[in-house]
């Protein structure tokens, strides 16, 4: 077991940061391709779903970055001293859009650093705060939970995924490693899970590749906003409830309720590996 002082990780609640990125042409271009969509990426038309997480991503020289690929924590995001680090969910309340051409300003804070214990061991979840706007006003208020664990806490045998009803609609992606590394190269992901398979397997003891977070809620937000039509939805909440490998064909499902839509994603055996609402 790895020992935590956890009052000082918690010193960094408060911490935050200011950044900006422009939509460019290209990066729209390429997060369609990523999406398998296309579509002419020219000024002022509105950008792909999911291009905020491809924005102002930490840029640090090769001497700056840890043993996992990752810039080294400690600067904004505390030293958790945990490997392995995972998005366990968010949530998305649009009040705007994005548009290809756009300069976006993002300001981060932590909102929140805590300790607690599941059934595989000890957790570290630390929730950080993003705001967006574009010279039209704000645009999006996220949340991002990101959980940290030990590396003997990754035995996928006991986490227990969700099952789901048949959905109203579904769509089918290749989950190979081209998907993945074409995703880390335009949200600049150093994270070696991603596509470094012998780091993967034989350091953090996974069976393969891992599925980034946000390219799963991206494959969903797009789902949800072509069930509406092309509009965004107002609010998107979701959350990870177990890793999602490479390899194989993977699917992306919606089903419509009352009040909200359901959607979630299907590995290569039907485990639900994130699930998601929204309205």
């Amino acid at each position: 077991m790895t020992d935590v002082d956890i009052n000082y990780l918690r010193t960094w609640i408060g911490r935050e940061r200011s950044v900006s990125d422009v939509i460019t042409p290209r990066l729209a271009a390429s997060l369609d391709a990523v999406l398998d969509i296309e579509r002419n990426a020219s000024p002022g038309a509105a950008a792909p779903v999911g291009i905020h997480w491809c924005l102002a991503p930490d840029i640090v020289p090769m001497r700056g970055i840890g043993r996992d690929g990752h810039p080294a924590r400690g600067s904004f995001l505390p030293p958790v001293p945990f490997p392995r680090r995972m998005w366990a969910g968010g949530e998305l309340a649009f009040s705007g859009d994005f548009r290809i051409g756009d300069e976006v300003s993002r300001v981060s804070t932590i909102e929140n650093v805590e300790l607690k214990k599941g059934q595989s061991g000890k957790l570290i979840f630390v929730t950080v705060r993003h705001r967006y706007a574009t010279s039209r006003g704000r645009s999006l208020d996220e949340r991002q939970d990101i959980v940290y664990r030990e590396l003997e806490s990754a035995s996928i045998k006991e986490e227990c995924a969700p099952t789901r009803e048949v959905a109203d609609y579904s769509r089918h992606v290749e989950a190979n490693s081209v998907l993945l590394f074409r995703y880390s190269a335009i949200t600049f992901n150093g994270h070696r899970i991603h596509y470094d398979e012998p780091y993967v397997t034989g350091e953090e003891g996974y069976p393969g590749l891992i599925f980034h977070g946000p390219l799963q809620a991206t494959l969903l937000l797009d789902l949800a906003t072509e069930r509406r039509n092309g509009n965004s939805p107002r609010t998107f909440a979701f959350r990870s409830t177990r890793p999602l490998f490479s390899g194989g064909r993977i699917s992306t499902n919606a089903r419509s309720e009352t009040k909200q839509t359901s959607l979630w994603i299907s590995d290569q055996e039907n485990n639900v590996t994130m699930e998601a609402w929204c309205k």
